[in-house]
């Protein structure tokens, strides 16, 4: 999906050559963590408010040239691609260039975000599975086939961690019968370990371990 028609551009670039203090009071009428900086109509960055607040005033941006963040994003980037740029840059404003270098607008964080709660991955109705398995054990395609396979269908899947040789995938399966496919899930090796209620496997546990606490207490 595009973000072009998110593209915003209702503020002007800061000047390099702008006074700090004039800065500093322009960050006080925005919500935004940086502004986007130009030297002579080229984008050369942003400066965050964190930093330019500890600044002398009367001194000119350009004293602090090395403090600007050179972010950007692509009129035509994936929004996952700018979500993640986001996260990494720690902001909630992305300039957004052409393929010339030319500035464009800005993207906000929180726009970007309503893509994602938008998505069938959230927006749909079903349930969410979060299972683990060994990192070279796993696979999309036999995921998918065990979904298939029991009359659901997958409507969307990541690896949510990485960790001590063990990958952990989140999937959402739309609405269906829950119970199959757990355990056809556990057939196949992987470790299901979300909590569901239709969950038969989890209920004679639960059963058993009763069970045993009554004939201990005995």
């Amino acid at each position: 999906m595009s973000i072009e028609p998110y593209i915003i551009n209702d503020i002007e670039m800061a000047d390099i050559s702008s006074r700090v203090g004039d800065i500093q009071s322009e960050f006080d009428g925005l919500t935004y963590s940086h502004i986007p900086v130009k030297n002579e109509e080229v984008y050369v960055g942003c400066i965050s408010e964190n930093d330019i607040r500890s600044f002398d005033p009367n001194k000119s941006l350009s004293d602090f040239q090395y403090a600007l963040e050179g972010f950007y994003t692509r009129r035509d980037d994936n929004w996952l691609d700018v979500l993640h740029a986001f996260a990494k840059n720690d902001t909630n404003i992305l300039p957004v260039l052409d393929e010339d270098n030319s500035y464009l607008g800005y993207v906000e964080l929180h726009d970007i975000m309503n893509l994602f709660t938008e998505s069938p991955f959230l927006n749909n109705p079903g349930g969410i599975f979060i299972l683990e398995k060994g990192i070279r054990d796993y696979s999309f395609s036999e995921i998918s086939q065990i979904v298939e396979s029991n009359g659901a269908h997958l409507l969307g899947a990541f690896v949510s961690s990485l960790e001590n040789d063990l990958a952990q995938i989140t999937l959402k399966i739309g609405p269906s019968p829950v119970n199959a496919i757990l355990q056809t899930f556990r057939r196949y090796g992987y470790k299901v370990t979300s909590t569901h209620m239709e969950d038969s496997f989890s209920s004679n546990l639960k059963d058993r371990s009763r069970y045993l606490d009554k004939y201990l207490n005995m």
